[in-house]
């Protein structure tokens, strides 16, 4: 492809601490219909058939004039860059959103997270070399710090742009697009302002407390996260709000930098690795499959990973659409149960279309193989997620949920014991510590089907009678807390 001379020598030029100077132009791309319109505008769906969106650039393909292993050490390099535009997501820029200009980045410490060799003993129990990418350790704790760095970037694009005065974001929320949101708003500061919608009752304390403390405008109403999804999808058409759910194209940009970082973090060399991403409202596992295609395409992997898509038993239409023959299926949502995996507790994924789409593009470049579903139970989630922390690590319930969708498909026969695995734990375990809480005392109402393995199960012991410390003296009470320490330990004196 022959580029105009400007973009060539934008293109070419090496300055890993500098910002990118190349542009390209995107447009929203519907998956209804195909229409197609500028991506200078706040849109989530097609005017025309009201399907949702993909987001293209038009000017892709001048990537290619950069060969991928030039992009890999284009990568590399900035690794090590200083500037703070290019220290998160943003290291990917070419690939996400090259419209933006420096100004623009909003970072707050977003991407880039850990990926944890599982511990030996797990590792061994499990039966094959697996990790998991702590993206629990983003700025409000959860995987969804990705998509707002992006689209919190292009809003502050927009307001530069057109020169707007107020903008009110919007979400609606099972706990971690909340948390997420409120934070960026509360940083970027006016024009934008932040209101969050959630279901009464159905968010944790710690994910609750999150956009109380970032100053939003939190809003209940009864029912699920569905519900809550309908009242925004409302808002966002009939009023001038930002919509900040996974219905924002410019949020799965943001997403994608989880398959860079991924492919990166292993040289570049995705072959016969499995990854395993928990399906809520399917923006994830999109982004996930997007990001690895475009690396392909631009020869910075020669090989996709293969992804397996994981639902909960209790909130499962992906995996019932794709359990379906190929030539028999058909898109139903469900009605939801109950599920310790809350931030998939989604019945009607405003992303399936995008998934749909995906999978085919990605089955028709790494195979049948390449892209599946599996289903788990509450009881398996639950139980995984305690084993997998009580061997050093920090998973969520949904990161639960991919251990036991790996344990799962492993009995299948879906994947072999000579693969390696990366598990996306999406939240920090801290923010569900009342499902841990409720495992350990045997405390699940009845509707989640969770018995708690007792041999998992932990309690603190007191040692002393409550009256013990009356008194006594520091040097007495130390005597008699060091005796029932070491008898309760059977420690031997030296």
């Amino acid at each position: 492809m022959s580029l105009p001379p400007e973009q060539s020598s934008a293109l070419s030029s090496f300055a890993a601490n500098g910002f990118p100077a190349w542009r390209g132009r995107m447009e929203y791309v519907c998956l209804g219909c195909g229409a197609r319109y500028p991506g200078d505008s706040l849109l989530y769906a097609c005017p025309q058939c009201n399907d949702v969106f993909l987001l293209e650039n038009l000017d892709f393909g001048q990537l290619a004039a950069r060969s991928g292993q030039e992009w890999r050490d284009l990568f590399d390099a900035r690794a090590a860059s200083r500037a703070t535009a290019l220290r998160g997501i943003f290291r990917y820029y070419e690939l996400l959103a090259p419209l933006l200009e420096e100004e623009d980045i909003v970072y707050l410490g977003e991407g880039l997270t850990p990926i944890v060799e599982a511990a030996p003993a797990l590792r061994d129990a499990i039966g094959l070399p697996f990790a998991y990418k702590n993206d629990g350790q983003n700025p409000s704790a959860s995987f969804k710090d990705r998509g707002m760095a992006c689209a919190f970037s292009y809003l502050k694009w927009l307001c530069r742009r057109n020169d707007w005065d107020e903008v009110l974001t919007v979400c609606a929320s099972t706990g971690d697009t909340s948390a997420a949101a409120a934070l960026y708003a509360s940083y970027v500061g006016a024009p934008l302002k932040s209101v969050v919608l959630l279901p009464h009752g159905k968010v944790t304390p710690q994910q609750l407390s999150q956009p109380l403390g970032s100053g939003a405008t939190v809003l209940e109403l009864p029912g699920v996260f569905d519900d809550c999804m309908k009242v925004v999808e409302l808002l966002a058409e009939n009023y001038r709000v930002a919509l900040l759910n996974s219905k924002n194209s410019w949020r799965i940009l943001g997403q994608e930098s989880y398959a860079y970082e991924t492919a990166q973090w292993y040289g570049w060399d995705v072959d016969r690795l499995c990854i395993f991403v928990p399906i809520g409202n399917a923006g994830n596992v999109t982004a996930i499959m997007s990001g690895f295609l475009k690396m392909l395409e631009l020869g910075i992997i020669t090989r996709l990973p293969r992804i397996f898509g994981v639902q909960s038993a209790h909130a499962d239409p992906v995996w019932r659409y794709y359990a379906a023959p190929e030539g028999q299926r058909q898109w139903q949502p469900v009605t939801v149960s109950p599920s310790v995996a809350q931030a998939a507790m989604i019945g009607n994924p405003v992303s399936f279309p995008r998934v749909r789409r995906l999978a085919e593009r990605f089955m028709e470049a790494g195979g049948p193989r390449a892209f599946q579903v599996v289903q788990v139970t509450e009881q398996q989630i639950m139980d995984a997620m305690i084993l997998a922390n009580r061997h050093g690590h920090i998973a969520c319930t949904q990161g639960g949920e991919c251990l036991a969708g790996l344990r799962n498909a492993l009995a299948l026969g879906l994947v072999d014991k000579t693969e390696r695995a990366v598990l996306d734990a999406t939240a920090h375990s801290l923010k569900f510590a009342g499902f841990q809480d409720m495992y350990f005392n045997d405390g699940f109402p009845p509707e989640y089907g969770v018995t708690p393995d007792k041999s998992l199960a932990n309690q603190p012991e007191l040692l002393l009678p409550i009256d013990a410390r009356a008194g006594k003296d520091v040097a007495e009470f130390a005597r008699m807390g060091a005796d029932a320490v070491a008898a309760r330990l059977s420690l031997q004196r030296k």
